[in-house]
């Protein structure tokens, strides 16, 4: 390095350089004394508490924190299971069409509110021909008949036939006529008039109510008998098919009450009642299916989650303290309970329902006859700002 200086010497851009290079040199000497140094001055790595570990704090004037003890509430035991909304199938209508062809316009899609004679569906057939050629033939057979008919009344008024030939010429004339009137009445089924035939057949809503399914497309086709081209369902009463564990489906019988809550709708309580419990087990998990049925206000759709609420058979004991006594921190409930000394602990617990008098319920965490504290926020604060 000395030599480098001693031939930088003559050169101003050369000693620069130089100079540049001690400065640099130095400044990194500097930085690994500092690493190396524990006395250096350099912060101590920060100590992480988690916030809503379980701990005991120590306060200076416990009694300017009113305590409550709480107090046993009985209750029915409650079973809660998940489901989804179906359609009832009592109510549920498929639309068939009696005619096959091809799809030339569809005026109803999946999920329309459709009223009973509503048209839905447009179709260019070929059965409408051939079932027109039948009529026709089945009149012309009525006409003969009766023809032959009116003829062998008065040849028997003549002597020139005996009564079993007039009473042949009149059944032949009856069968004629239902053949007819047959054949007119499939024409009619099949979506066309007697009197103006055409090839485009008009399938028309049977039922008024929501379509829940659709299995037709522009220019499709469409098989006589085969599948539904919509499904119309009438969802003024619906059906929550819900899951419930085979150890649990003791506690539900049908005729029982249900409380239904969507996961749409969590604050709006439903009524339902258990119309059917399945006798067939699911052999993987071990769940039967239960039905609900429920009036619909409106806004239950199909497909939607739901959750079913049972009353139990059993009565259990909680605890019961002032709603005010919980505290909610980092999406838990605490209370703080009283400790030896100058202690307080807190203790996360699982809320219930709400209770009359302010008082909410505790289905664990805190046993009855523990004393709490009525409003925990102060010292919640105080902990906060040490």
């Amino acid at each position: 390095m000395f030599a480098s200086v001693a031939r930088a010497h003559g050169n101003p851009a050369g000693i620069r350089l130089v100079v540049f290079s001690t400065a640099m040199l130095l400044a990194l000497v500097a930085c690994k004394k500092e690493e190396s140094d524990p006395a250096a001055g350099v912060p101590a790595p920060a100590k992480v508490t988690t916030a809503y570990q379980a701990e005991e704090f120590t306060v200076d004037n416990p009694e300017e924190y009113p305590l409550t003890t709480a107090v046993e509430h009985r209750a029915t035991a409650k079973l809660a299971v998940t489901g989804t909304v179906n359609p009832d199938i009592d109510r549920t209508v498929p639309v068939i069409s009696l005619a096959s062809g091809r799809i030339v316009g569809i005026f109803a899609r999946l999920g329309d509110v459709v009223k009973r004679g509503q048209l839905l569906l447009r179709l260019r057939s070929d059965d409408i021909s051939g079932a027109f050629a039948n009529y026709q033939m089945a009149v012309s057979d009525e006409t003969l008949a009766k023809a032959q008919w009116d003829r062998a009344q008065d040849l028997l008024k003549h002597g020139a036939i005996s009564t079993s030939d007039l009473e042949i010429a009149k059944d032949t004339e009856e069968k004629a006529k239902v053949a007819m009137d047959t054949a007119a009445e499939h024409l009619r089924l099949m979506g066309s008039d007697v009197d103006r035939p055409s090839g485009m057949v008009d399938i028309t809503a049977p039922v008024s109510g929501v379509i829940t399914d659709q299995e037709v497309t522009n220019a499709g086709g469409v098989q006589s008998l085969g599948t539904s081209p919509f499904t119309i369902s009438d969802l003024s009463t619906v059906w929550v098919v819900c899951d419930v564990y085979e150890n649990d489906l003791a506690s539900v019988s049908v005729g029982d009450p249900a409380d239904i809550t969507l996961n749409a709708y969590p604050d709006r309580v439903l009524k339902g009642r258990v119309s059917n419990i399945l006798p067939i087990l699911d052999p993987s998990i071990r769940t039967g299916k239960v039905r609900v049925e429920v009036a619909n206000p409106g806004m239950m759709k199909v497909g939607m989650f739901a959750t079913a609420t049972f009353e139990g058979k059993t009565e259990q004991k909680h605890a019961a303290v002032p709603a005010s006594a919980i505290l909610h921190l980092h999406d838990r409930d605490w209370v703080y309970v009283r400790a030896p000394g100058n202690k307080f602990r807190r203790v996360m617990v699982v809320s219930g329902d709400q209770l009359p008098g302010g008082m909410q319920e505790i289905t664990s965490g805190i046993s009855v006859g523990q004393q709490v504290i009525i409003n925990p926020l102060p010292l919640q604060n105080t902990i906060d700002n040490q």
